[in-house]
């Protein structure tokens, strides 16, 4: 059997207390294997977001074990969580989180640098090749359009060989053009290079990119789906809120 790349069992997520107690996770479990590559949506306030915080190791879950590249996430004091996510985690995120005063290239390198390593200039350099961005390593954020900068994100995040990378809403502030540029460029990923990732999405048609597409509603998983076209997705997810 294939070990997962990350493994999250009954989590639990618990926001607030009394009146104001959230359960926004409820005994979610679920697997992430090698090489594939799954999209979570659901509606507004579903748990998409917080399931992909916790099982990033950005928020600590309430309940439940989460497991990255066989680390145990919740044995972890606040170092360990930090080399975790600087050695282990990629992210890519809406809103591109580059420095504007730094170049392309030295956007990639910065997480190398915050964590005392001198980066490989060809390494530097295979990886915005790599999302096809070579010659534009010299150019700051102001200079890129929104697709080459989330483009520069994704770079970055690979640039550490991590074991999963998590994106969450990627495409959300790209025009059509560009979120297929990205959403193309996640995906070979993980058909060419072996890359497990996991994206949040509020966009049907982004999701059908995906092997694998989980269903959240009221912070439960409430299906797991493959295979279906944007238009079958849609529907699913219209039944889904009749019955829910």
């Amino acid at each position: 059997m294939t070990t997962a790349t990350v493994s999250l069992r009954d989590v639990r997520m618990v926001y607030g207390s009394g009146p104001r107690r959230v359960l926004a996770l409820d005994g979610v479990t679920v697997d992430f294997a090698p090489a594939s590559f799954t999209a979570v949506i659901g509606p507004s306030g579903s748990g998409k977001s917080t399931l992909l915080h916790c099982a990033a190791g950005l928020d600590r879950a309430t309940a439940g074990r989460i497991t990255i590249a066989g680390i145990d996430v919740g044995g972890l004091d606040e170092a360990g969580l930090t080399r975790l996510r600087r050695d282990r985690i990629g992210f890519v995120f809406q809103e591109y989180n580059l420095v504007s005063s730094l170049t392309a290239e030295q956007n990639v390198a910065l997480p190398a640098r915050l964590a005392g390593r001198r980066p490989n200039p060809p390494d530097v350099a295979a990886a915005l090749a790599a999302v096809g961005l070579a010659e534009r390593a010299g150019h700051r954020p102001s200079e890129l359009s929104g697709g080459e900068q989330q483009r520069v994100a994704i770079a970055r995040a690979l640039f550490g060989r991590p074991a999963v990378v998590f994106a969450d809403e990627p495409t959300g502030a790209l025009d059509s053009r560009a979120s297929r540029q990205v959403l193309r460029l996640l995906r070979a990923l993980v058909d060419e290079h072996g890359q497990t990732v996991v994206m949040v999405t509020h966009d049907p048609a982004a999701a059908t990119v995906a092997d694998e597409v989980l269903v959240l509603t009221d912070g439960r998983l409430l299906d797991r789906l493959s295979g279906l076209d944007a238009e079958s997705l849609v529907a699913r997810m219209g039944a889904w809120e009749r019955t829910c």
